[in-house]
């Protein structure tokens, strides 16, 4: 039998009534948890016909936990990029280059992996490297970091971590070994920390390690 008209309504109704009266809700459902400092995320893709500065788009920002995973789970995973285009997740108010007033002192922790590892490794190293940074994770270092870059290449992808200030080798060194600790990097793998301006300076196709853990 058909419902009528008005048992639809109320129907209705009565579901609006469940959902907008939040005091039947605990408190901790409805409160946000708010992150130490807000980030951007910045996606790269390569165009003929713009500067490599220009094809930096930024996307959105976010300040909490639930934003940041609301985010997250909207975009494409890392491994689904096209070759040639980066994710770049920096605090607010710090492009991902490094030119950028606060990186320009500083380096960056490199994670390669071959292509093999796009397949099994790569989301989730990416994924715990940015809740270290949004979780303020490094040991209380975490002020020191600037942000986190992940490139898809086709020779093998990179994940890099930003720090501001290369000089700084204690802090240098606990945010490398935070990183090592969380992403579960075997002791057979050494990471190494290139300062930017060396890259910048490079000559060939390789720059030498300030630090390697």
């Amino acid at each position: 039998m058909a419902t009528s008209n008005t048992e639809e309504i109320e129907e209705v109704e009565g579901k609006e009534h469940e959902i907008t009266n939040f005091d039947e809700f605990p408190p901790e459902v409805l409160i946000k948890h708010p992150l130490q400092h807000t980030w951007t995320l910045w996606y790269y893709e390569p165009d003929r016909n713009k500067s490599w500065e220009e094809s930096q788009r930024k996307i959105t920002s976010f300040d909490t936990a639930e934003d940041f995973w609301s985010l997250y789970n909207h975009i494409k995973a890392a491994s689904e990029l096209r070759q040639g285009c980066d994710y770049s997740m920096f605090k607010q108010g710090i492009r991902p280059m490094w030119e950028d007033d606060a990186n320009k002192r500083g380096g960056r922790w490199l994670i390669n992996l071959d292509k093999k590892q796009r397949a099994t490794d790569l989301d989730h190293f990416w994924l715990e490297t940015l809740l270290c940074m949004i979780g303020e994770a490094f040991n209380g270092y975490s002020d020191d970091v600037c942000g986190a870059v992940v490139n898809v290449r086709p020779k093998g992808d990179k994940i890099g971590v930003w720090t501001a200030n290369a000089s700084s080798e204690h802090s240098v060194i606990e945010i490398g070994r935070k990183l090592r600790e969380r992403l579960k990097i075997t002791s057979k793998v050494s990471i190494g920390y290139q300062i930017h301006k060396d890259i910048m300076l490079k000559v060939g196709n390789q720059t030498k390690n300030a630090y390697v853990i």
